[in-house]
This record gives structure tokens, C-alpha cells and sequence, in this order.
């Protein structure tokens, strides 16, 4: 049986899946979240949108490189118990936004997935000094 920081860190991996999928690469965002997982969140003034995170994977086949020439991401928290948790991941210069990505994990037939992920826009990026 994996120890809790067995746990932690297969659950850091995860979400370093995200962080590098996120910008184009289907193959790491396939391999990070479960199937059947879901998205919610809002860009912008936009209404906030919801869907299957299939929709989310296909759009970044399509538009890949996202990520802004200062793009950054820091994993702020992850907090486990069992087969269940969070991660918490902070994001700079994504599509000109800041963002705070919300993620509910589940080890799943013994890997861990993500099966949620919320997110907050937290304004445009600030320009580097």
C-alpha cells in the first residue's frame, strides 16, 4: 500500500500533466484527467461555462500554445485522504489571464485522475517590469 507521501507525490505528477498538456500537448491532458471529468469556470466577463473535460482537451488540440511568453504555474497546496483529494495550482499569463485552478483528484483502480477541475480568472496578466 503507497504511503501518504507516495500519495502526494503521484498527485504532484498529476497535476505537472496538466501544467505541460495545457499548452497543446492532448497526450498529457488524456493522461491527467478521468473521462469523464468535468470543467467549470469563467473567462473574463464571459458567462461561466461548464462541460465534459473532452471538450476542454479538444479545444487545446486545436489551439494550441496558450500559454503567454510569461507563463508560470505553481502547485500552491495539495491535500489528500484515502483515495481522495485536492490541488490547488496558481497560474501566470494563460490565454493573457491569471488563474487559480481548483482540482478534485481520485485515485481510480489505483491511479489517480483528475475528476474536476474549477477554476477562477483572476484578471489580466500584470506586464513584466
Amino acid at each position: 500500500m503507497p504511503s501518504l507521501l507516495d500519495d502526494l507525490n503521484d498527485v504532484r505528477e498529476l497535476i505537472q500533466l496538466y501544467i505541460e498538456g495545457s499548452n497543446g500537448d492532448v497526450g498529457k491532458l488524456e493522461a491527467a484527467f478521468h473521462a469523464e471529468a468535468r470543467m467549470f469556470g469563467r473567462l473574463g466577463d464571459n458567462p461561466t461555462s461548464s462541460g465534459p473535460i473532452g471538450d476542454f482537451i479538444e479545444w487545446i488540440g486545436q489551439t494550441p500554445g496558450n500559454a503567454g511568453p510569461n507563463y508560470r504555474a505553481d502547485i500552491r497546496e495539495i491535500d489528500i485522504s484515502g483515495d481522495a483529494g485536492v490541488a490547488i495550482l496558481v497560474e501566470t499569463d494563460y490565454l493573457g489571464h491569471d488563474f487559480v485552478d481548483y482540482f478534485s483528484v481520485a485515485r481510480i483502480d489505483g491511479e489517480w485522475k483528475i475528476t474536476n477541475k474549477t477554476y477562477a480568472d483572476m484578471g489580466v496578466t500584470q506586464p513584466a517590469a
